[in-house]
Order: C-alpha cells, then sequence, then structure tokens
C-alpha cells in the first residue's frame, strides 16, 4: 500500500528549507517524529529538539521556526497549550510560523483547550507519516497563500492587509472562508466597525456561520448595543457548545448588563468545556465572589492560581481575589497565607500596594482594628508620596479600608479620582456607589459621583469644542491640563491626541507635538488595548509624520 507524503502530486511541497522544532518527553516519540519529517523532505540539520516546554521556550527564543510539532502532555512544569500560549504571548512565533499541537488525550475537555489556544492544527497519537504529511501541506499551502496578509499585519498595515484579503478572494476559492473571517477580524481590529458590520451581515445572508455571527456580537458590543450582542451570542453557543471565544464575550456581556447570575452560568458552562484557561478561571472567581458564592469563588481562584504556576498568564488579580475570598469566609490565616505567596511571586511596588491594601480588609474583617488602622496608615502613608498609576480594583481596595478605618477624607479623594477618570464606566461608578452605601453616605456618595461625573465630562470634550472654534492652542492647553489632573482618563488620551493631530494638519508638524501625540496614543492603548479610536488616530498621525 503507497504511503502519501508530501512528494505525491497531491500535495508537492517543498520543506528543505524549513526549520522545523520538535517538542516532545519521550526521546522515542522525538526520534520517530524526526524520521517522519526527513521522509517528507526537511533537511535532518534544520531540525532541532526539546524534551519538555521549559527547553522548547528556550529554543524559540534563541531563534525563529517554520514548523513546531508540540506535543500537549510534556510532563513536569509547562504543558504543550502553555508554550503555545506563552510562544504568543512573547512574540516568539510569529503568523506564518505552523504550530500543530499532538496529543494521545482524545476526551473532549483536552481537545477544546488545546484548539483554544488556536494552534494551525492538532493530531492524535499515534500519528501516521501520512496525516502528519498531509495536515503540514494542507496548513502550508494556506501559510503561502496568506503570506503577503501577514506581512502587512506584521507592519500593523490593517489597511492594505484587508485590500490584499480581498484581492484574493476574487481567485482564491480554497480559502474564502479563512480569507473572509481574516478580513472581518482585520476589519474589527482597525476599528472599521460599519464595515465590519456590512461584511459579516452579507456573510450571514449567505450561511449561518457561528464565528461570523459571534463577531458581529463583538460589533455590536462595541457600539454598546449590548442586547443585540447577547442574542447573538446565545444563538452562537446553541448552534456551536464548544465555541469558548463566545461564552467569554456574552459573560462579559451580561455582567455589564447586571445578570451576575447569567455570566457565571456561562462561565460555569465554558469552564467546564475547557478547564485549563488560568484567566477564564480567574474571571469566573471575580464573578462568584461578587454575587456572595464563597465555595465556588474560592474554588475558582485556586484552580487560576495552580494553572498559573506554569502560564505566563499568570495573574496576580487572582491570588488577591483567592485571598478575599478566604477571609470572607473567616480563614483569615489562609488569606494572609494567600498574599504573602502573591508578594513572593509578583515581587512589584504596584502589587505590594494591591496586597497592603486587601491585607488591611483581612484585619478589618476578622476583628483586628489596630493591625488594620496600621496597615492604612502605611499605605496613606504611600499615597502621598508615589504616583500609583491607574488600576481601579486597587483603588477600589484601598478606599474601602480607608473608609473602614476612619479615613473618610482620603477614601473620598480615591473614588472622586476613580469617578474622573471613568466616568462612563456605570459598572464601576455602581462599584464605588456601594462603597459610598457600606458607610453610610448613600446620598452623600451619589451627589459626589455626579459632580466628579459632570466634571469629567466637560473637561474631557473642552478641548473638541476648542477646535471646533479653530483655536488651536487654548485647546492642546486644555487638554493637556485635564490630562495632568485626569491621567487614566481613556477619553482625555484620545482627545488630547485628536487635538495634537488637528493642530499638526493645519499648521504642519513638530518633532514635538507628534512624540506627545504618540505618546497620549500609546498610553490610551495600554488601558484600553484594540480600542476602534485609537487605530483611527494611530493612522491619522501616521500620515501627518509620514
Amino acid at each position: 500500500m503507497a504511503i502519501f507524503s508530501l512528494r505525491s502530486p497531491a500535495s508537492e511541497m517543498n520543506f528543505s528549507n524549513k526549520t522545523v522544532l520538535v517538542i516532545d518527553d519521550f526521546q522515542g516519540m522525538r526520534s520517530i517524529l524526526r524520521e517522519m519529517l526527513r521522509s517528507s523532505g526537511v533537511d535532518a540539520k534544520k531540525i532541532s529538539m526539546a524534551a519538555n516546554g521549559k527547553e522548547g521556550i528556550a529554543l524559540l527564543n534563541k531563534g525563529r521556526f517554520d514548523i513546531v510539532l508540540c506535543d500537549f502532555n510534556l510532563g513536569p512544569g509547562k504543558n504543550g497549550q502553555q508554550v503555545l500560549e506563552e510562544a504568543k504571548f512573547r512574540g516568539l512565533i510569529g503568523l506564518s510560523c505552523t504550530w500543530i499541537m499532538i496529543t494521545a488525550d482524545k476526551t473532549s475537555e483536552s481537545v477544546t483547550g488545546a484548539a483554544e489556544y488556536q494552534p494551525d492544527a492538532y493530531l492524535l497519537k499515534p500519528v501516521a507519516e501520512a496525516a502528519l504529511s498531509l495536515r503540514l501541506a494542507k496548513v502550508w499551502a494556506k501559510k503561502e497563500a496568506f503570506a503577503e496578509i501577514y506581512e502587512a499585519m506584521k507592519r500593523l498595515d490593517y489597511s492594505k492587509a484587508v485590500r490584499l484579503c480581498d484581492k484574493r478572494l476574487v481567485f482564491d476559492k480554497a480559502h474564502a472562508g479563512d480569507l473572509l473571517r481574516t478580513k472581518c477580524d482585520l476589519l474589527l481590529i482597525s476599528g472599521e466597525l460599519d464595515r465590519a458590520k456590512e461584511a459579516l451581515e452579507n456573510i450571514l445572508v449567505e450561511r449561518d456561520l457561528p464565528w461570523a455571527k459571534a463577531s458581529l456580537a463583538k460589533v455590536m458590543f462595541k457600539n454598546g448595543d449590548f442586547s443585540a450582542a447577547k442574542t447573538l451570542l446565545e444563538e452562537t453557543i446553541w448552534a456551536n457548545s464548544s465555541f469558548l471565544e463566545a461564552h467569554d464575550l456574552l459573560a462579559k456581556t451580561l455582567q455589564i448588563m447586571g445578570d451576575l447570575d447569567g455570566a457565571c452560568n456561562v462561565l460555569e458552562q465554558a469552564a467546564k468545556l475547557s478547564p485549563n484557561s488560568v484567566i477564564r478561571q480567574k474571571n469566573l472567581g471575580d464573578v462568584a465572589l461578587k454575587m456572595g458564592k464563597l465555595e465556588d469563588a474560592e474554588q475558582a481562584y485556586r484552580k487560576s492560581v495552580s494553572l498559573g504556576e506554569n502560564s505566563v498568564l499568570r495573574t496576580a488579580g487572582a491570588y488577591i481575589g483567592l485571598a478575599k475570598a478566604c477571609s470572607a469566609n473567616a480563614n483569615p490565616d489562609e488569606a494572609l497565607k494567600v498574599l504573602d505567596q502573591l508578594n513572593k511571586n509578583f515581587a512589584t511596588k504596584e502589587v505590594r500596594l494591591k496586597a497592603m491594601a486587601v491585607e488591611g480588609m483581612v484585619f478589618h474583617q476578622n476583628g483586628n482594628a489596630d493591625k488594620a488602622r496600621l496597615v492604612a496608615t502605611e499605605l496613606g502613608q504611600l499615597l502621598a508620596k508615589e504616583d500609583i498609576g491607574a488600576d481601579s480594583e486597587r483603588s477600589l481596595d484601598m478606599a474601602r479600608l480607608l473608609m473602614a478605618t476612619g479615613d473618610k477624607e482620603g477614601a473620598v479623594a480615591l473614588l472622586q479620582r476613580e469617578v474622573k477618570n471613568n466616568p462612563e464606566n456605570n459598572a464601576l461608578l455602581d462599584d464605588i456607589a456601594e462603597i459610598f452605601v457600606h458607610a453610610e453616605m448613600g446620598e452623600e456618595g451619589a451627589r459626589l459621583i455626579e459632580a466628579s461625573r459632570r466634571e469629567a465630562m466637560e473637561v474631557m470634550n473642552r478641548g473638541v469644542l476648542l477646535v471646533r472654534k479653530a483655536q488651536y492652542e487654548e485647546a492642546i492647553n486644555a487638554m493637556r491640563s485635564a490630562r495632568k489632573a485626569m491621567p487614566s482618563n481613556l477619553r482625555v488620551l484620545l482627545n488630547l491626541a485628536y487635538v495634537l493631530i488637528t493642530c499638526i494638519q493645519k499648521n504642519g508638524p513638530t518633532p514635538e507635538l507628534i512624540k506627545e501625540a504618540r505618546e497620549s496614543l500609546l498610553a490610551a492603548n495600554v488601558l484600553s488595548p484594540g480600542e476602534p479610536r485609537y487605530m483611527r488616530l494611530k493612522d491619522l498621525l501616521n500620515e501627518c509624520s509620514s
């Protein structure tokens, strides 16, 4: 019986110049895969081997590979999923790299979990040479078809990438589905929501595709039409229950709509399908904690902490949430132990401040008022002399501690700052109102929130109004003052960039104005990655400075 190989007429691909990395914890399997690759035309000298996740990351860090074959189960340390997520997170592989995940586990949760991190393909053991050859040929054919598109995406030239998708759609019927999906993703990334909506609606007229429906839901979500997004996402999950991205966005949508119970149920379903996501387990813990489901919150946080031990996605928030859940469950010793571990694993000033705020509340909740006041005093001293940066969750925890230990003035100042930096974040404003209510300052707090919100809205828009009157210098000065007063206000940062760019368009570029506009845009992107307005302003700035 003939063995299908890459040299067969059905898949004539030349892999002789490709570099390949094989990651598998069994020497025998590494040898078998190496021989299969050699039979497929790969030069033996271009094949590298790694026996575990750590070795794999080290090799990826040293050089670029065209192909990676990675086993899912790699023994102690990182598994294949965690190697892939770190490689993507740190930019160790690009879009042109072919990543094939190999697993012997046929359970649905393993397959779903592996697929969630979007390898190009996955194979079940035992791996047949013909299956590997055909899969490599198919994936590489797509990589070659998308080469120009990927290059444009690498340069962040999304407009060109969209044009290249349209150009190829005219003749490349084999990759039409992937081209349409890539085009729609690019329109979403670049903030062209109207074009994305039109393209997705046209696709859905022809065929009811779950990814298209979920992408249309993203458009609705970004436009603030949460009810429409919810409906589309529920339809998507009904048609494809394993579409995890739709679960996550639906949970986020339901939280914004105030349906915590619904959000919790959706996250629980997603966690059953793919239980090894560090971020999803943390999000599940957050929702359960808000609902007062302390046992469920603690379980989810512990899972996130455990999974994070070998993951680049490990988050301090999971430790913070776990400490809060333990404290609320009348287990202060365990809460303090978790905070101690947090400080060891995340040795930064920002994390230390977070841990202190929660530590003080642990003491307060469990009757140790003196220690709570000592922590609050130290925290207050740090706040007075250091720039603590933007972190709403941390600021609210600090405010709760200051309020609980009698520093009403300090707590109010923190909360007013958060309102001014986030005047349109209704969920955050509700959390702030709850803090005031808990401190028996409900009516006073409501007045303070509204006054701070109105002040912020007026300041945010002042520069834009001045630009419309052609008062450019006054507009720039107004937005600079606004940024100084509200350094973490997203709209202020974007409006400052807009005013600077408009002035550059009117009066010509200067290195100083270009630098200030670019820095303001970068700060906005840190606060809210993928913000549509950021992409539009970035393109305008590039045009002005070219």
